[in-house]
Formats: C-alpha cells, structure tokens, sequence
C-alpha cells in the first residue's frame, strides 16, 4: 500500500474516503435507515459525511465540490436543498452538481459524494 495515500472505513469494495495530497475523496455516502423520507435520509447522510470529515481532519467548510444523485428530484430537490442551506456554514458553499438517478436500491432516496480540503 502506498504511504501517502491513506484509506479509511474500508472494504473489499471501496474505502468510505480516502486521503491524498491535502484531499479528502468521500465516497457516496447513502443513507443507513432507509424507511424515512428525503429529509430524514438526507439528514442521516449528512451526519454521516459531518463523521467522515471529522474523522480525516477536516470539515464542511473545506468542502470543494459535491456530487449528489436524488431518485425523484421533481419531488425533492427542495427538500434536499433546504437541508443542505441550513447544513453548510454561510459563504462556504461548494461546486456542486445535482442529478436525478436509480439508486442502488429503490429505497434509497439521495447520495451525496464530495472532495474536501484537509485543515
């Protein structure tokens, strides 16, 4: 394994972020619950990304792009967008692109990934 690369909560399949050169690649983070709506599952997704960052030494001012995929965004893209404004701090927002997709699985409702600055 190479010693400027680092993995963290990793699997066979993939590493739930990986750290390299001053950056942080987050995996698409789904979430874990699956039972509740767009705001719940969107809320859960971004604990788990609050975690993630944390975990690596950084945060979500040092957010650089986002990618997200919602599985019904005529029906939630608001939902996931007022989430998202009262998540991020004011005047950190970063480029993002939002898509609607098939997910995984039918119940999951949003996936979130994004590439962040390291403090």
């Amino acid at each position: 394994m190479n010693n400027d690369i680092q993995y963290f909560q990793q699997s066979a399949r993939l590493s739930g972020c990986v750290v390299h050169a001053g950056l942080a690649y987050l995996s698409g983070q789904v979430p874990s619950n699956l039972d509740g709506d767009m705001k719940q599952q969107t809320l859960e997704v971004l604990a788990k990304i609050d975690a993630l960052l944390e975990q690596v030494g950084s945060d979500k001012s040092r957010i650089l792009t986002a990618q997200i995929w919602i599985k019904n965004i005529a029906e939630d893209f608001n939902v996931f967008n007022e989430c998202w404004e009262a998540w991020l701090p004011q005047g950190y927002a970063p480029a993002r692109a939002a898509l609607q997709a098939d997910l995984a699985r039918p119940q999951v409702l949003v996936e979130v990934m994004l590439t962040a600055a390291l403090k």
